[in-house]
């Protein structure tokens, strides 16, 4: 008889981790609170691996505010980078125990880049411009001891939940719709994948991302957001997709 894969879901009360647990796109997902399996807590993560034996994991768990990484940067390195260090070191120790093959798909950001000229790809130039983002991309260098990983830069956003009033009309991403996301995660997972990828649309402003979904959203200037928060922000953060197309291609051309 033919083991089902099961799937480890970290960060499931996030906004990324909610929309994959309601997606029902991964079948047999186990999600734990963050009570029962928190990275930084290794003894936590160990009793979750050895009990379920998993053949995919995939980490969104973060300290992803950027306001609360620049006030806080002792707690966000705690997280982001020990806490990935926990995750990736437990995950080396089982497969080692036990001779399994465990795959981990980890959740970054476009702000491992400058995000300043845009059209990055993933051999460009790492350079973030806050603490949120140099925490990522620590939490990627760790990720990358493992031999079965990918890693997802991306940045995303609900259209059911935007907060904002105003959106500046000078911000550029690759910004995509969290279902979107989803998808795109579910279709990476089964490809036989390793490295780096970015994960999302084509290149528009933020408010022309957001003004589809909240039609009386307000037109406005980086230079007013950045009076604001006191910390950089990007300018130009979209990136390259032809990896991600081609993958896209293949699964398609397969599937016919």
């Amino acid at each position: 008889m033919k083991k089902k894969n099961k799937t480890l879901l970290i960060g499931a009360s996030g906004n990324l981790g909610s929309a994959i647990e309601k997606s029902k796109l991964f079948k047999n997902l186990y999600s734990p609170s963050k009570k029962i399996l928190n990275i930084e807590n290794r003894k936590k993560i160990r009793k979750i691996l050895i009990k379920n034996k998993f053949n995919l994991i995939i980490n969104c768990a973060a300290m992803a505010r950027m306001k609360e990484c620049e006030i806080h940067p002792t707690r966000a390195i705690k997280v982001n980078v020990f806490g990935m260090m926990n995750l990736v070191d437990e995950i080396t120790n089982y497969q080692s125990r036990f001779n399994k093959k465990i795959k981990l798909i980890h959740i970054s950001t476009d702000g491992v880049y400058p995000s300043i000229s845009g059209n990055y790809s993933e051999n460009s130039r790492t350079e973030p411009y806050n603490i949120y983002g140099w925490t990522k991309l620590y939490s990627e260098l760790i990720v990358k001891r493992l031999k079965n990983y990918v890693v997802i830069r991306t940045r995303f956003f609900n259209k059911n939940n935007i907060k904002f009033n105003t959106a500046a009309t000078d911000i550029f991403t690759s910004m995509m719709e969290v279902q979107n996301l989803v998808r795109a995660i579910k279709i990476i997972s089964i490809k036989n994948f390793i490295g780096v990828i970015n994960v999302g649309e084509q290149r528009k402003s933020d408010f022309e991302n957001y003004k589809k979904f909240k039609k009386n959203i307000k037109p406005c200037r980086r230079k007013d957001i950045l009076k604001e928060l006191g910390f950089k922000i990007a300018k130009d953060a979209s990136m390259n997709l032809s990896l991600l197309k081609k993958i896209k291609r293949k699964l398609w051309k397969k599937s016919l």
